[in-house]
């Protein structure tokens, strides 16, 4: 690296630290939720927004709510921001970025992680995942979403939903023909839970 590709790399790297410092708690050296909001209402876009969550997945970010220097550094780098200016430019890219098919996988499965709060913690709230797949995935599937949430609010087996579910609801919306389901098949190795689903979604049919 050419002494001048350095300097720039570190004139970068100070920007980005002087960004992260804007919005950072300096006692706890973190940005953290008070931050995020603060930084959410810069560039204009609501906290509970998914654009949030892709920053967050862009930087790797590991608890939900709180973001490290190296996070951040991590995500503008990749992004090539270093202030609000930028980033409000910036997100459209984005999100195209993730909408892409194979690193949507990815996120969508981050997402989930991203949201367990307790270490150890296995699974999600029924509450949470339904306004969680309204973000992640609501601008997708909608009609898929808004049936799979009024499914889970009205059934009475499950509390929580784990990963293998999540992810299996995922893969619902991409490969079942909807909303006839014509070609789903309880034999494939669908979690339960997406069983009752499509049982529920065809009494529903009949009776209307």
């Amino acid at each position: 690296m050419r002494r001048s590709a350095i300097k720039a790399a570190n004139k970068e790297l100070e920007r980005i630290d002087a960004f992260f410092n804007t919005y950072a708690n300096m006692s706890s050296g973190l940005i953290d939720p008070e931050g995020i909001e603060r930084l959410c209402s810069d560039v204009e876009v609501d906290h509970t927004d998914v654009r949030t969550l892709m920053l967050a997945w862009k930087m790797k970010a590991e608890k939900q709510g709180y973001f490290t220097l190296e996070e951040w550094r991590t995500g503008f780098k990749a992004i090539r921001v270093s202030n609000k200016y930028a980033l409000k430019k910036a997100l459209p890219e984005l999100e195209k970025e993730v909408r892409r098919p194979t690193n949507f996988v990815d996120f969508y499965s981050y997402s989930f992680r991203y949201c367990l709060t307790e270490e150890k913690q296995k699974s999600i709230d029924i509450d949470s995942i339904c306004e969680l797949l309204n973000i992640v995935l609501g601008s997708q599937y909608q009609a898929q979403v808004d049936l799979f949430v009024q499914y889970l609010k009205t059934q009475n087996d499950y509390k929580v939903i784990n990963m293998d579910q999540w992810m299996g609801f995922y893969r619902f919306c991409e490969e079942i023909s909807f909303p006839d389901l014509s070609n789903y098949d309880p034999e494939l190795a669908w979690p339960l839970i997406l069983d009752n689903f499509v049982e529920w979604l065809r009494e529903k049919q009949t009776q209307s």
